[in-house]
Order: C-alpha cells, then sequence, then structure tokens
C-alpha cells in the first residue's frame, strides 16, 4: 500500500488580487502561509520518502512551510512539470477587469476550459502532457514500491493530476477547482489501483 498525498500551494498575493498568476514567481500571502502550516498540521504522522513541488516560489515555500510543520526533512526535487499553467498575455492582469474587456464566457473559457489556450498561453491539455509523463516516470515506481509521496504544487497541475488519477473526463475537469492548502490523499493497493481518495 502507498499513499500519494498532493497540496496546492497556500494563498499568494495575486490570489488575494484576484489576478492571473500563471508562471509569474509571486509569494504567499500571510493567510497563504498560515494555510501551508494547516496543512502541515494535518500531515503530521505521514512519512514521506519523497517530496515534489514545482520551480516557483509559492509552492516551494508552501512545501517549506508543511515539511517545518510536520518536523521532518526529506528529499525535494523542485521540477518545471509541476509550474502553474501559463496563461500568456493575461498573466498579471485582475481577472475581473478582464471579464469587463473580453466578456465572462471567453475569460471562463480561458480559465477553466481543457484545450482552449489563453492569448499566447498554455491549455489544461498541454499542462496535462508535461506533468503526466514526469509523473509515470518519477513518481509511479516510488508507489510501486509502497514508498509515500508528498506533491506541493499549483491548481492546473494538479487538476491535470486528478484527470489521470481519477479518471476525469475533459468535461468534466471543467467543474473542478482544488482548494488552497488542503491535503488530498490517494490510497493505492500493491498493483497500484485506486483504493481511496480523500481531502484530509
Amino acid at each position: 500500500m502507498a499513499l500519494l498525498i498532493f497540496v496546492r500551494h497556500g494563498q499568494s498575493l495575486y490570489n488575494l488580487e484576484n489576478r492571473f498568476t500563471g508562471t509569474l514567481d509571486i509569494s504567499l500571502t500571510l493567510l497563504g502561509k498560515e494555510q501551508a502550516k494547516s496543512a502541515g498540521g494535518k500531515l503530521k504522522g505521514y512519512v514521506f520518502c519523497m517530496a515534489y513541488t514545482s520551480m516557483l516560489i509559492r509552492a516551494q515555500e508552501s512545501l517549506e512551510i508543511i515539511l517545518k510543520e510536520m518536523h521532518v526533512k526529506i528529499p525535494t526535487v523542485k521540477n518545471s512539470a509541476f509550474n502553474e499553467r501559463m496563461y500568456g498575455s493575461l498573466q498579471g492582469l485582475n481577472k475581473e477587469e478582464t471579464a469587463k474587456k473580453y466578456g465572462l464566457a471567453q475569460v471562463e473559457i480561458w480559465r477553466r476550459s481543457y484545450d482552449v489556450c489563453p492569448p499566447g498561453g498554455e491549455s489544461l491539455l498541454q499542462t496535462y502532457n508535461r506533468v503526466i509523463p514526469y509523473y509515470k516516470t518519477q513518481i509511479e515506481p516510488k508507489l510501486k514500491m509502497g514508498q509515500n509521496v508528498l506533491i506541493v504544487a499549483h491548481g492546473n497541475s494538479l487538476r491535470s493530476l486528478m484527470m489521470y488519477l481519477e479518471n476525469i473526463s475533459p468535461v468534466d475537469i471543467v467543474k473542478v477547482n482544488i482548494p488552497t492548502g488542503l491535503p488530498r490523499v490517494y490510497d493505492f493497493n500493491n498493483q497500484l489501483q485506486l483504493s481511496g481518495v480523500k481531502y484530509l
């Protein structure tokens, strides 16, 4: 039996300001740090062989706070495969103001659809196509050996992983939103078949 647990980073400054963040390197707010600390408290007692995160500071900082709260030190890998989806020319813009300019329906398509790219940006499909190969080569082998793995990343890189792990369709993933700072636990049997999923 092995566990995979992922956590979306705590609230960032651009989350607070309702801006498209994407690959911009934006730090956590005080609330974001508290959310990461809370996640670490919920994960006390879990034993991980390895932790993975993105190249972006808000995810790295969240992981650091989580491990500090757990009072553990484990090997950590940072890789751009887990970076947030790139929002192109929308990055840094206020979401409400962007909706006024382009229309709410268009902005929702850019934000939530599976295969439509925002201007100059990356679709969820493209995000999936970098997350899942990395997951299959780097993380699945550890789970097969019965090792527990922690991932701290971003809303869209983790939505991509959810699609793969839970067999969620491109239509249904549109409605999925991952809360910040809340650990999601995947329980696998010896054949790496999913036997349970829950938020802590």
